[in-house]
């Protein structure tokens, strides 16, 4: 059978002590960042905190929820993983963390449905499981919390309406919230503690100071320290990056880190003002000049880069350098807190420092070599994801790339695995990445968009494959580009597809098919036509699809694609099964068998299977048609395609069933309505009924 797309998720209901249609027990979710280094001072913040945690415990039926708010680099973040840290035991059943990024510089704040569908993921939903709409995505969050007692940190949120979907309704749960905002909304609407984080004082300063250099150190050179807490004016990331600096020069008196403080050009107005923007930039700049020549170029780059997170690899594309070569400046960034490793190989950097880095590239780096940074990161992430996803899908892609800057690394990937795994852990840079266009670079928009179009279909992640089209789409329209523009049309028409808006997704599909035509494009129109072949038979239409299948072989033939071909071949022997005209769907699936065997495609080799199986099934050949199953089921499980698992377990139990052996029968059924409950399709329903009844037989495949 062709692949099989996922229909609408459903909704869930109750709480996930193992939730129905949701899947198996699941760990703990465990999302807390590392805890700040030398954390001093706040004793007062963290009484608090754990009043509202002795609070909870006083009064069981209670929600806890605290806002931290306070001046960028007061340490609210700090604060907030710290005490979250040291409260885990009071949470047993987990701890949820995500970055809102509500100043980033890009102006970007994440939104609150991805946010979401990140908690979901965490607490054992899978992608195709989440439903599609907000309301239903935040009643499913809810539910999943119920029972429990969950910490969920919300970091650095832009505003209220922005926090209110993330927060648990759930008793004995406790959200805390940081922001530079307020929040007083957050009070009025949903009673949340607020607490204002100032600027720390003249002891607990020193106290950072010595966590930082050793109190021997800071006790030797009393009137040095005093003067660097007075420039730093109270601000702990000022302080941090003055301490980084010095402990970086053990042999350099503290009277010279606050000379250098107090003779910079621009360090005593910001100070004086307490300007908390200026302050640390001007701090920043400071640090920013003792480092060495790569590590500096690198942090200018830094603000180049899509975000949230970055491996070596990517920083070694900003830098135009090699991965050997990139370690010691990000080693030396890190030391100097310019940039932190949020986990192992993963690097980060805090909004205001990416700010200050894209002042420090306008200023010292010109226009060319800014652009050529900015393409090289690009390059690097869009030819790595043109390489996976032809890993994926054994075909010749619609679009052709033009060279990759040099510099830009694109990683090697070996084979399927490598290339799926690469996807999820760069998804969020990926789609980032798409999402920010840079300046100058919108065909990458589109092309990355494209790349990304069948990881997101397989991975259920709908609308994603929304977002990221639409802005494609947008892109490619306002540069008159063609080729862009029908690949987001063809994108779109997918995720509306899936997403049953059968006008929306016939609207994208045909003008995808028209551009495409226009353009001379083979691999377009063949992929375009399968599309619409599988529209068409998902809504009775089996005669149209079949055509639509037939145009798709002819086109990939001019192309030149044999993958493509194969698929076409099994999705024509498909379309001929269900007209029943079963000898001649027979040897169009076989002469599919070699070809896609060939291309090593094995999720092709799985269908075909199927297909095979599903017209020995009708001809009577039950001996036969349960090897050719058995043989799809196994490539199913090898590429971790759990549906299509299911809906060929479906089969087999129907075949079974024909040949009179209703004990495998009921086996294969059971194991299927096994993974239809976990990923949470409809199909659980009716194959629940069969399984009651012990007759029958119900198809739920869908073609992809």
């Amino acid at each position: 059978m062709p692949s099989a797309p996922a229909g609408p998720p459903a909704a869930s209901a109750g709480p996930p002590a193992a939730p129905d249609g949701v899947g198996t027990p699941y760990p703990a979710p465990a999302q807390l960042p590392l805890g700040p280094a030398g954390f001093t001072g706040r004793v007062d913040e963290l009484a608090g905190l754990d009043a509202l945690l002795a609070g909870l415990g006083r009064h069981p039926a209670a929600v806890g929820v605290s806002a931290l708010s306070g001046m960028g680099g007061v340490g609210k973040t700090a604060l907030a993983v710290h005490w979250a840290r040291q409260a885990r035991p009071a949470f047993p059943d987990g701890q949820l963390y995500v970055n809102l990024r509500g100043y980033d510089p890009s102006g970007a704040p994440l939104p609150p449905d991805r946010a979401l569908r990140g908690f979901l993921e965490a607490l054992g939903v899978p992608a195709a499981r989440v439903p599609e709409s907000p309301d239903a995505q935040v009643g499913l969050y809810r539910s999943l919390l119920s029972g429990r007692r969950v910490l969920v940190v919300l970091d650095n949120a832009r505003d209220a309406d922005q926090v209110r979907p993330l927060l648990p309704g759930a008793p004995g749960c406790l959200a805390l919230v940081t922001s530079r905002a307020p929040l007083t909304g957050l009070a009025a609407a949903e009673g949340a503690r607020l607490l204002a984080l100032g600027l720390l004082g003249a002891d607990e300063s020193r106290e950072l100071l010595a966590a930082r250099l050793g109190a021997a150190r800071v006790a030797a050179e009393a009137a040095a320290v005093d003067e660097i807490v007075v420039r730093c004016a109270g601000l702990p990331l000022a302080l941090a990056v003055v301490a980084a600096r010095a402990a970086a020069r053990p042999d350099v008196p503290l009277a010279g880190s606050a000379e250098e403080l107090r003779t910079a050009e621009r360090i005593l107005d910001p100070l004086d003002t307490g300007d908390p923007a200026t302050a640390v930039r001007t701090v920043f700049d400071w640090s920013y000049r003792t480092l060495n020549p790569a590590a500096a170029r690198l942090f200018r780059f830094l603000g180049l880069h899509p975000g949230p997170d970055a491996d070596l690899t990517s920083l070694a594309a900003l830098a135009g350098t090699g991965v050997g070569r990139v370690r010691a400046p990000v080693a030396e960034l890190t030391a100097a807190h310019l940039l932190t490793e949020a986990a192992p190989g993963r690097y980060t950097c805090h909004d205001l420092l990416r700010a200050h880095a894209v002042e420090l590239a306008a200023e010292h780096d010109d226009a060319r070599a800014v652009r050529a940074a900015s393409r090289r990161v690009r390059d690097h992430y869009l030819h790595t994801a043109y390489a996976a996803d032809a890993l994926l899908t054994r075909r010749r892609h619609p679009m052709t790339l033009a060279p990759a800057e040099p510099g830009a690394l694109p990683r090697p990937l070996a084979d399927c695995d490598d290339a799926l795994a690469w996807l999820i852990a760069e998804q969020a840079v990926l789609l980032s990445a798409v999402e920010r266009p840079a300046p100058g670079l919108d065909a990458h928009t589109w092309q990355l968009a494209a790349t990304l179009t069948t990881f997101l279909e397989r991975q259920g992640n709908w609308q994603a494959l929304t977002d990221v089209h639409t802005v494609a789409l947008r892109a490619a329209e306002h540069h008159d580009d063609l080729a862009g523009q029908a690949a987001a049309h063809r994108g779109l028409g997918l995720a509306r597809f899936q997403l049953r808006d059968a006008l929306g997704a016939r609207h994208h599909l045909t003008r995808a098919l028209g551009l495409f035509r226009r353009l001379d494009n083979h691999p377009g129109q063949a992929r375009t036509c399968q599309n619409l072949a599988k529209m068409a038979w998902a809504h009775g239409a089996t005669r149209e699809a079949l055509q639509y299948a037939r145009r798709s072989l002819e086109h990939f033939r001019l192309a030149h694609d044999r993958g493509g071909q194969a698929v076409a071949l099994n999705d024509i022997g498909w379309y001929l099964a269900e007209l029943g005209e079963l000898r001649e769907a027979l040897g169009y699936c076989r002469q599919a068998l070699p070809l896609v065997q060939a291309t090593g495609d094995l999720s092709g080799q799985a269908h075909t299977w199927d297909s095979l199986g599903y017209i020995h099934r009708h001809l009577g050949r039950y001996a036969t048609a349960v090897e050719c199953y058995d043989r799809a089921l196994a490539l199913f499980r090898k590429t971790g395609d759990l549906r299509s698992e299911a809906i060929g377990l479906t089969y087999l139990g129907d075949t079974h069933e024909a040949a009179g052996t209703p004990g495998p029968a009921l086996d294969a059924w059971r194991r299927a309505l096994d993974l239809f409950d976990e990923l949470g399709l409809p199909e659980a329903q009716a194959l629940r009924t069969k399984i009651r009844s012990h007759t029958g037989t119900h198809r739920t495949a869908h073609p992809a």
